[in-house]
């Protein structure tokens, strides 16, 4: 996810950074530790990391959430490494493609993190987990883990926006708006990507 630079107020986009760096303090720690047992798992998460990338540089404008919309790869990456692992993925990804591609800011690369990263990343994995002892198969685990991991990401998104320009007064009604606003573009994407044959 891409809030552009600016979008948020200082204040707003600074306290972003606080989940943001302990969820990607705890993904390196992971991330070590696991590659320390088994060093495959390097060549596993920049392959995975190169995805979330890739999937994530197909902007779609959405003028009235001042963002953009796009299919989100970390609840596939957070199937696949673990979800504090996926936040790292994430965390990389997000920063240069704000540095390069002018997708996202440095001011909100924090906020960022949070909706791609830890939202995508854990409701993701979570789903995942959920439906397989739930006894559902492989494959719809993943459709769901996908679909509504992605939606996940714009549900914060819409959150971050309404608390950054409206304030906590007016969070209900501008959240619903937000959303609202993402879903027409992004609930074609989730579904569509989960019903192909290289979705995520």
């Amino acid at each position: 996810m891409h809030l552009a630079e600016g979008v948020l107020p200082v204040e707003w986009a600074a306290v972003w950074f606080a989940p943001a760096a302990a969820t990607t303090v705890i993904g390196v720690r992971k991330l070590r530790s696991k590659t320390t047992q088994i060093p495959q798992r390097k060549a596993l998460t920049g392959i995975m990391g190169a995805s979330v990338f890739a999937i994530s540089l197909m902007p779609i404008p959405v003028p009235v959430a001042g963002s953009v919309s796009h299919p989100c790869g970390t609840p596939l990456a957070a199937i696949v490494l673990g979800p504090f692992v996926s936040v790292v993925v994430a965390a990389v990804s997000l920063l240069f493609q704000a540095l390069f591609f002018a997708h996202g800011g440095l001011s909100t690369w924090g906020a960022n993190i949070v909706s791609e990263g830890v939202a995508g990343s854990l409701v993701g994995a979570g789903v995942f987990l959920g439906s397989r002892r739930l006894g559902l198969s492989l494959f719809a685990s993943g459709f769901l883990a996908g679909f509504i991991g992605d939606l996940s990401v714009y549900a914060v998104t819409a959150l971050e926006l309404s608390l950054g320009l409206f304030g906590v007064s007016e969070l209900g009604r501008q959240w619903v708006s937000l959303f609202g606003a993402f879903l027409p573009v992004q609930g074609p994407l989730a579904l569509g990507r989960r019903c192909s044959p290289v979705g995520s």
